[in-house]
């Protein structure tokens, strides 16, 4: 934060000296004004400055533990004179290294090119006009023009405010909402966060309206320099933990395999540096150090693929969540249904047509500032009129706790305090009613209290929205406040029509075949909201109101939640605690939503989801952008994460099952063979080509069966799983053994030989079963991974006849191997697929 000593402390200046010192008035600038006042354009990095860069990037990859091993284990190999080996281990490093960089260089090219559309928009007054601009165009000087949902775009002084509640978490930590008003305090405010007449970037407006002045933009606001990227870091996601947590299991696994060869090797007197390197081998072939660059390029993919149907994910990894999710939230206005609202009617309280109802609504949403709602913009729409004869006197803007609007009006005859809201809360404040228009209010006593609320019940249980609109003659008042709220007339009500969305039953529907819960969370009554539940073909097993929830802790709500479809007439705080209860029992929850009230929700969900169009604060707190209002891009969205969590979990089940069959065996073998089972030299090359053969991995193909349920890494099942296929791949690598010693009567140099081919080629092929659950001959894999494949086994068979066969202490096998070869190939293949069908079946990984 600023000093406060410091002559920068523009909070501090009175109104005429801030607008000298910025060279501005209460009018705003010109056009030609404000592009005097924009930035100079950043440079493009020179050559030197570009490359040192994307060196430093690329050498951060090196404080890697895994690369770290590599890189000391080569160090030695090189020099011990083991050139082989430092070439090998230089290898593997250079296309571990290399590929994750260049796959996160393009996955943050392609994010930056996606999030251009996402850029935040400010309204400033240019050359006399409300303007709409980009927020990274606004300059000091401008007058910014703020409502109800907006993220400030510069460090701004108020000039008028109207009921402003600004939200300042990004900056302060503070989650609670701070009134803001134009005035000077006795003791001037050390920070510019606690200046009453402030507001910072990156604040947002909770409720009410105001103008600004801008005062600092860009890198020079407080968000600038405390850095963006700091404040707002994201945290951890599920699948981030799963991978921190698969990676210590894969580490203590792999400490105990070289410490137990290493002790082996001891007992046996053997040479260090050979059971060294030997043991350093078997570490780089049990761990998966393609990992980062298999999930790099798998979630990179994901991301073009949902940008192509029209989804913007502004984190990776939270397409992960997405595989994941088995819980969808969702808002009622404008994500169910079309936001196509229409006034359909306005009645007394006797179910006649008003027209006095409809006058004063129309009032009130004419002279309604802060954030228009679409029942605003409904009850306006086309109407010719700018209310002649009335005149505004003052206002309560909407917000989520009164959940009403009032305007204090100077009408023809009278002035009146007109107030539009929900039902329920219009008929907290209000002790009379007009049974006709002619006739005088009369008292609202219990009787006629109960007729009040039974006729709007009517009219949402046939789906239609409420407003109740009520008035108070205030002849003396010049401004209102929201005590005045009370003692009102209670004079009819305005019925809406909002049709469900077309589509949206289908991709309700398919999320449920999918294996998704559906809720429904939502400001509206439940009359309305069962009624669209209705219309969707939408099982209800429960509903909880907000005035129920209110009372619960936090205990009964975790209860109750698993078994309720619809939460109606939430508050924005009691949103966010139905989706952190479901995340508390286990769940992964999405939660879409478009409205400044869906902010806190979208923020606790694993994946908040909102559209292009939605207020600045929900796109903001949103990880997920869906370009079209569609539920079907959320049903495509979900199963491209669950195709990038398969591939993903492709990679992890192959390669600790098999590498740890094969570095089982190795370590095995090292207690009965009087030489090393298999060279350094040879498991490093050996490990090298497994992983060239599954780098195509992020490309395949994903069966639908696998897709049916949702995805998540489950580091218990990939044990199982591990300890079961793992100890089978090593059987035939006993067998193998066996066959190589007491039928070849092979020596050192053929038997290293010949369960190198052995191993590479079960290890690689063993891809096509694991891939699927089902029948591998009934799946069909990508071409490439076909082709990598085929290619690895292929050079498998030729290394021991090539040139390069004594640079890797190589010897042609026999006939008899390849004889024996294809048949422990085929029965690998076959036990592994009898194995992994008993295994799924029985539900580990679902």
């Amino acid at each position: 934060m600023q000093d406060a000593d410091d002559g920068s402390c523009w909070w501090q200046l009175d109104e005429p000296a801030l607008l000298a010192r910025l060279d501005c008035n209460r009018d705003g600038l010109t056009s030609a004004a404000a592009a005097q006042r924009q930035p100079p354009a950043r440079p493009t990095l020179s050559m030197p400055a570009a490359l040192r860069r994307a060196t430093l990037a690329l050498l951060r990859r090196f404080a890697n533990p895994l690369v770290l091993i590599l890189l000391i284990a080569g160090a030695v190999s090189a020099a011990m004179g083991e050139i082989a080996n430092a070439v090998i281990l230089a290898s593997i490093i250079a296309i571990s290294v290399s590929l994750d960089a260049y796959q996160e260089a393009r996955s943050a090219d392609a994010a930056q090119r996606l999030q251009q559309s996402l850029a935040h928009w400010a309204t400033v007054l240019r050359d006399g006009q409300p303007t709409r601009i980009a927020a990274s165009a606004v300059v000091p000087g401008d007058l910014l023009l703020l409502q109800a949902g907006d993220i400030v775009p510069a460090d701004a002084r108020l000039l008028t405010t109207q009921n402003l509640l600004v939200n300042q978490a990004l900056l302060t930590g503070e989650s609670y909402p701070v009134e803001k008003r134009v005035g000077t305090n006795a003791e001037p405010a050390s920070a510019a966060a606690d200046a009453p007449d402030a507001v910072l970037a990156g604040s947002a407006i909770q409720s009410g309206s105001a103008t600004a002045l801008a005062v600092l933009t860009g890198p020079d606001t407080e968000l600038g320099q405390i850095g963006a990227d700091i404040s707002k870091r994201e945290k951890p996601t599920a699948f981030d933990m799963d991978v921190q947590g698969f990676g210590m299991f894969i580490m203590r696994l792999t400490l105990f395999l070289v410490l137990f060869v290493l002790l082996v090797n001891a007992l046996f007197h053997r040479p260090w540096l050979e059971s060294f390197m030997f043991a350093v081998a078997l570490a780089v072939g049990l761990t998966p150090e393609l990992l980062p660059m298999i999930v790099s390029v798998t979630l990179a993919r994901g991301a073009m693929r949902l940008a192509r149907k029209h989804v913007i994910v502004k984190q990776l990894a939270v397409i992960q969540n997405l595989g994941a999710m088995d819980v969808f939230c969702s808002d009622k206005t404008g994500t169910l249904t079309e936001a196509i609202i229409r006034l359909d009617r306005t009645i007394d309280l006797q179910a006649n047509p008003s027209q006095t109802v409809r006058d004063l609504l129309v009032v009130n949403s004419f002279f309604a500032s802060g954030a228009r709602s679409a029942l605003d913009e409904a009850v306006l729409s086309g109407l010719d009129t700018h209310c002649d004869g009335w005149t505004l006197l003052g206002q309560l803007p909407f917000d989520f706790d009164r959940r009403r609007a009032s305007v204090l009006v100077q009408g023809p005859r009278e002035r009146l305090l007109i107030a539009k809201g929900a039902p329920e809360d219009i008929l907290r404040v209000c002790t009379q009613y007009t049974p006709q228009p002619d006739l005088p209010p009369q008292a609202l006593d219990e009787a006629a209290r109960q007729r009040a609320t039974q006729a709007f019940l009517d009219l949402e249980q046939s789906g239609f929205r409420i407003l109740a609109v009520a008035t108070r003659a205030m002849p003396e008042a010049l401004g209102v406040q929201a005590s005045d709220e009370s003692n009102m007339v209670l004079h009819g009500y305005a019925a809406f029509m909002d049709p469900p969305k077309r589509g949206a039953a289908a991709a309700l529907k398919a999320l449920r075949s999918s294996g998704v819960k559906i809720k429904i969370i939502s400001g509206d009554s439940e009359g309305v909201t069962r009624h669209l539940c209705t219309l969707l073909h939408l099982p209800v097993k429960g509903v909880l109101t907000g005035r129920a929830l209110a009372v619960m802790d936090a205990a009964t709500l975790r209860a109750k939640v698993e078994d309720t479809t619809i939460f109606c007439r939430m508050t924005p705080s009691q949103k966010e605690r139905v989706v952190l209860a479901c995340k508390h029992l286990g769940h992964t929850v999405g939660y879409l939503g478009d409205g400044i009230n869906d902010a806190p929700a979208l923020h606790a969900a694993d994946v908040g989801m909102s559209v292009e169009s939605a207020a600045d604060v929900a796109r903001d707190a949103a990880r997920v952008i869906l370009l079209r209002r569609s539920l079907s891009v959320v049903h495509d969205g979900v199963m491209e994460g669950r195709r990038t969590a398969m591939n993903v979990l492709k990679y992890i089940l192959m390669g600790t099952s098999s590498n740890f069959g094969n570095m089982f065996s190795m370590a095995g073998a090292a207690l009965f063979l009087p030489f090393l089972p298999m060279l350094p030299v040879q498991i490093l090359l050996n490990n090298m080509l497994y992983d060239i053969s599954e780098l195509p991995i992020p490309l395949d193909n994903v069966d639908a069966g696998d897709m049916a349920a949702p995805r998540r890494l489950d580091i218990a099942s990939i044990r199982r799983f591990m300890l079961i296929v793992g100890p089978v791949s090593s059987v035939f690598d006993f067998v193998t053994f066996y066959l190589l010693l007491h039928v070849l009567d092979a020596n050192e140099a053929m038997f290293q030989t010949c369960w190198f081919v052995e191993s590479l080629c079960t290890q690689v092929l063993v891809i096509f079963v694991i891939r699927t659950r089902g029948n591998p001959c009934k799946s069909r894999p990508n071409a490439a991974l076909v082709a990598a494949a085929c290619l690895v086994v292929a050079t498998a068979l030729w290394l021991p006849v090539s040139p390069l066969a004594g640079f890797f202490s190589f010897t042609p096998p026999p006939a008899a191997f390849y004889l024996m070869l294809a048949p422990l190939i085929l029965c690998y293949l076959a036990v592994v697929q009898i194995i992994k069908s008993k295994f799924f079946v029985a539900g580990p990984g679902r």
